[in-house]
This record gives C-alpha cells, structure tokens and sequence, in this order.
C-alpha cells in the first residue's frame, strides 16, 4: 500500500522556508536579486502610492541584507545593488524617454551606495554594543545623507527622490523640514529605519535602539512645537491656468488658443496674478508684437498681470543664441521687462551632460538633440500691488536651495511653472506637485505650482494644502486665495546645516577608527626558528 503523508507541521515549514531562503541569499544571483528588491522598496513612499509611513520602515530589509553580508566585498555589492534598484525604481517613469539607458545610469549612481554599504556592515555586523548601535544611528544616516548630497547635483539627475520628500503630506515632517529642509527629515527618517533593524537583529542593541528611537521621536515633536511659524498676514488671489493635453499638428498654437479661452472666463474675479504652465507659449514675445498683445489683452480683460513661460530660441549676446526656458511677466500695457531663465535644466531632457561623450542616448531615447541654454542669475518680480513673486522653472522645485535663496532675496510667493506631459500616466507629476509642499514649509512662503497638463497645486506658508489640485484630466483655470506669511523660518535663516552636521559625524567616526588603529600595537616580529633536539631547525627530532 502506497505511504500516507500527511501534513507537514507548521514548525518544520517554517525551518524548511528558512533554510529556503539561507541558500537563495548564499546563491550570487538570489543575493543580487534581493538587493536589487530591498533597494526599490523606498519607491512606494513617494507619490503615487504615497504610502509615507513605510518609509520608517522600507529600508531594513536592505540593511538587514547587508548586515548579513560577510565580508566586505558583499557588502559594497549589496550596497551598490541596492542602489541601483532604488534609482530605477523612483525614476521608472524616464524608462519611455531613456530606455536602456536608465539601467546603465542606475548601475552608475547606484554605485554612490557602495561605500554605505561597508559602513551599515561595519555598524550593524554581528552583536553590536551599545555604543556602537548608537553610533550606527548616527553615522548611517550621515552616511546616507552624504549620498543625497552628492546626487543632488544637477548633472548626476538632482535632487530627486531624497528620501525625505516622501513626507510631503506629514504635517510634523513639515515642520522638521522648516528648521532644517529636506536634509533634516530624510536623516530622521533614516535613523528610525536603522534603530528598526537593530532592535529586529540585534539583541544586545534594544535598549540602545529603543533609546534613540525615543530621542528621534522627541527631537520631531520639540520641531513641531517650537520652531518658529510664519505668522499670516494677509492673502491674494491667483488663478492657474492648466489648458490640458493638446497634441498633433499645430499643438502650440493650440494650446495657446485653449489658455486664451480658459483666461477669459477670470474676468470679473478679482485675480491678483494669472499663472500658465510652462512651455506656455512657443515664440519670443519681444519678437512676436502679436502674441505679445494677446497676451497683455487678456491682462487688461482680468484685471491682473500674467505670467506666461516662454520655450523659444532667442540672442541675449555674443555667442549667447539658443533656446531658453523664460517665465515672463506680461501686464496690461504689454511686456513688464521683468524675465527669469531658468537655470538648472533637466539631464537629458533639456541638455545632455558631455555630449561628446553621451551623445548617443539620442539614439536610443527621447533625449535632447540640442542643448537648452542656462540663465544666470534668479530672479524675484514685482507685482503693481507691491507682491513680490520668486519664479521657478519644472526640475527647480526639486531644489531647497533655490527656493532658499528667493526666501532671502525678499519673495512673499514661490510660483512654479511646469509641464511633465510627456510623463503624463505616470507617478511623475504627482511626485513632481508634492515638491511644493516642501519648498513652502522650508520657506514659510506659499507655493503656486501651475502645469500644461497637470498636476497643478497650491500649497501655504505650512506646506498645507490650499484649495483643490488640477488632476491629470483636468483642463480648466482654477482660483486660489493663497495666505502671504510674515517671518523667516530657521531653514532660510541657517541653510542646509544638517548636511554639515552629517559631514561632522562622518569625520568624527573616521577619525576615532584611524586613532584607533594608531594606538593598536603593532605586531612583533618573527623570532628565530626554535631549534629540535635533533639539531634542524623547525623540524623535530627522530
């Protein structure tokens, strides 16, 4: 008779998943699988899913991963993995522009995570004292801060995805980023990950890893409560105009025609300031007297300036001819005079990083076959009603120092002007939109962010929500009372400190390990060989 088996006790299915899952991570691809996975993991946290409570947790399994590691040569490995899943993961959207090539510039970047690697299993590895968990508390986060920083710069993609922007709608969060910026919510977020995974792996780091979750926890709320708040003081009324997704043949004019129509119906509304998206209109208005008067006409029909983004070629000196990205302020009379060019371009996008070199991503993607050229300076306008506005340009959002430096130079309203319609099905102009958020509760100024195709939104000096966003579908014009603010947050005060903070925690932990291994004796040298009783040396005697 054929054996009977029945069913298999639940202790022993989960030590026969166990071993399973040893044997995957000691196999080379299922290790490098599971970086690659640990590492994408944080992309759920930023819009569209939005899920911003996994971001305190989304980083243990990589760091668990990596401090199970081994050696050294594993851990820069499945640092360096992990990063690579993590900027693909939240820049999946470019995969229809970029193709391939968002894989090779994820291998690049990823390997920025490398060195953490080393550090997390340096830190973390084996049974920790509590010294050592509460100094990986520190310095991990440092660690990861560093790598923020250095991706930051615009030619490496900007500042895209720091963790920290996935708090864009935490009201504490917001308040941690007006004392110090996205720096300072992104190491937050990070220390509570890595206290997680020390009181998950670590049994003689709890208490230790327990007290510093309670000293994060009590840092946020002092943030919370007794950092300085912008104190309102009066509001103005803006309207976005969002035309919507206009394509085909004539698409500019089009569009244009369809911003027009969506203008006119603000008559009567009492607007302080009409704001179009960017790329809003395709010729140069000091060239072209018609389109020029159109737009002052619809000026003089609400009652309000407009300001409008110009994407066309123009001369502005010697050997300075080429296509800027220009927000230009247009009242009744016609233009004002008052133009900012953007500044920071998108890689790729916009210009492509030494083209010599890269040019051939064109090829293979929707990069971009000429250089877009940069302005050199920003800009702050001034409204009739004595408004002072600090226009930004798209991917400039994604900048805390930008907005910083129009808080200083005397803005009352950071206004945006975007358009990531060729991203348009994507999580991008969600996760695009919730930058504003940040820039208004890192200033204490209100934020306008206005778009072709949406996502349009308005956010207060708090970072809050003001009024309705326009979806994705929607092509309408919107009014908004926006609240102007008095008072200077600690960010626009003290600038980006937690990264020089970072920066200190990392010298102080490198130079206690090079101390270290000066004062540790050094090793004697061999002595002679000891002589047998059979009188060779090193060999005994028969």
């Amino acid at each position: 008779m054929p054996k009977r088996v029945g069913p298999v006790p639940a202790g022993r299915a989960d030590e026969d998943g166990a071993r399973l899952h040893e044997r995957l991570l000691r196999t080379r691809t299922g290790r490098a699988v599971a970086a690659l996975c640990a590492g994408a993991l944080p992309a759920l946290t930023f819009p569209t899913p939005s899920l911003w409570w996994l971001a305190y947790v989304a980083l243990v399994p990589w760091l668990l991963l990596i401090r199970s590691a081994g050696t050294s040569r594993r851990a820069a490995a499945d640092g360096w993995l992990g990063g690579m899943g993590f900027m693909i993961a939240v820049h999946h959207w470019l995969l229809p522009s970029l193709h391939v090539f968002i894989v090779v510039l994820g291998a690049l970047l990823g390997l920025l995570w490398a060195p953490w690697g080393l550090l997390v299993a340096r830190l973390l590895g084996g049974s920790p004292s509590a010294l050592r968990s509460v100094t990986a508390v520190a310095v991990v986060p440092s660690g990861w801060l560093m790598i923020e920083l250095v991706r930051s710069w615009d030619a490496l993609g900007g500042p895209w995805g720091l963790l920290g922007a996935s708090q864009w709608d935490v009201a504490p969060a917001l308040r941690v980023a007006s004392v110090g910026g996205v720096w300072l919510v992104s190491l937050g977020v990070v220390a509570v990950n890595t206290a997680v995974a020390l009181l998950l792996a670590a049994p003689t780091a709890r208490r230790a890893a327990t007290a510093s979750l309670v000293a994060v926890a009590v840092g946020a709320w002092a943030a919370a409560i007794w950092a300085p708040r912008p104190e309102e003081v009066r509001s103005v009324r803006v309207a976005v105009v969002q035309p919507g997704v206009v394509e085909g043949p004539g698409s500019v004019e089009r569009r244009f025609a369809r911003s027009e129509e969506l203008t006119r119906t603000l008559a009567g509304r009492g607007v302080d300031l009409v704001v179009w998206g960017e790329s809003s209109v395709g010729v140069d208005l000091s060239r072209s007297p018609g389109t020029a008067d159109r737009v002052a006409a619809l000026s003089r029909l609400v009652g309000a300036d407009v300001l409008v983004n110009m994407d066309a070629r123009r001369t502005i000196g010697p050997g300075r001819t080429g296509i800027f990205k220009s927000a230009v302020l247009v009242g009744p009379e016609g233009l004002t005079g008052q133009r900012y060019d953007k500044m920071r371009l998108v890689p790729f996008g916009e210009y492509i990083p030494v083209r010599p070199l890269l040019g051939w991503a064109t090829s293979v993607g929707k990069a971009a076959g000429e250089d877009r050229l940069r302005g050199t300076h920003p800009v702050v306008m001034h409204l009739p009603d004595g408004l002072r506005i600090g226009p930004l340009v798209c991917f400039e959002t994604a900048f805390p120092d930008m907005s910083r430096h129009l808080a200083r130079d005397g803005a009352q309203m950071l206004v945006a002007q975007s358009s990531t319609s060729t991203f348009q099905h994507s999580w991008a102009p969600a996760q695009h939109a919730s930058l504003g958020a940040l820039r208004a509760a890192e200033t204490g100024l209100p934020m306008v962010h206005a778009t072709l195709t949406g996502v349009s939104a308005v956010y207060g000096p708090l970072g809050e929500r003001v009024g309705p966003q326009l979806g994705t579908g929607d092509s309408r014009a919107a009014v908004y009372d926006v609240p102007l603010a008095r008072g200077t947050t600690l960010f626009v005060r003290l600038g980006a400190w937690p990264v020089y903070g970072a920066m200190a925690v990392l010298a102080v932990c490198l130079g206690a390990v090079g101390l270290r291994s000066l004062r540790r004796p050094a090793p004697r040298p061999p002595g002679p060989p000891a002589r047998t009783a059979g009188g060779s040396p090193g060999r005994p005697g028969r």
